[in-house]
């Protein structure tokens, strides 16, 4: 899965890390594209937290500040996840938060396989001043078993939007 849609994935990625500025406090979520912009972010005093062992690997190397959530781990996807993660969302104010997502619908919102990761990251998404979904374009009218977000939680990157119905619910940017 994390070897499909990379050139989407890495557009997106640039795109999304562009966005942040050095007076951010930005929360990183489990995902290989938000994975992806940790090669791109140019704000050095910026602060990150983040859930995903793999933004962890690859932050600390570029010299940011890093923050990591205590909790389970996930073998899947590398996520730290469970009530330890969510007691430790609970201590941070986000100025961003970058989701990545398995599904995005028009009627279910945005969708994750697992209900404990998609009450972390919601809780992220509430803890925060923005909130983005980083998502190609074969994530859209997929729908997976547990709802993260409404639509109209999330602004959404992506690199093609086939439908604009979803413009009626939440800023798209395409890259």
């Amino acid at each position: 899965k994390r070897q499909l849609h990379t050139p989407e994935k890495m557009r997106i990625a640039r795109y999304a890390a562009g966005l942040i500025t050095n007076d951010d406090v930005v929360y990183l979520d489990a995902g290989s594209t938000v994975m992806h912009m940790a090669d791109y972010i140019r704000a050095p005093r910026a602060t990150f937290v983040t859930n995903s062992i793999e933004c962890l690997q690859r932050l600390p190397r570029l010299g940011l500040r890093t923050y990591v959530l205590g909790g389970v781990l996930k073998p899947g996807t590398l996520a730290i996840i469970g009530g330890e993660a969510m007691e430790g969302l609970k201590k941070y104010n986000f100025t961003k938060v970058f989701l990545g997502t398995n599904g995005i619908s028009l009627g279910q919102g945005f969708t994750t396989p697992d209900p404990e990761e998609a009450m972390v990251k919601a809780l992220a998404a509430a803890r925060s001043q923005q909130t983005w979904v980083l998502a190609d374009s074969s994530k859209f009218d997929i729908v997976t078993a547990a709802v993260t977000l409404p639509l109209e939680g999330a602004a959404i990157v992506t690199d093609r939007l086939r439908d604009t119905r979803y413009l009626d619910h939440t800023v798209v940017k395409e890259v």
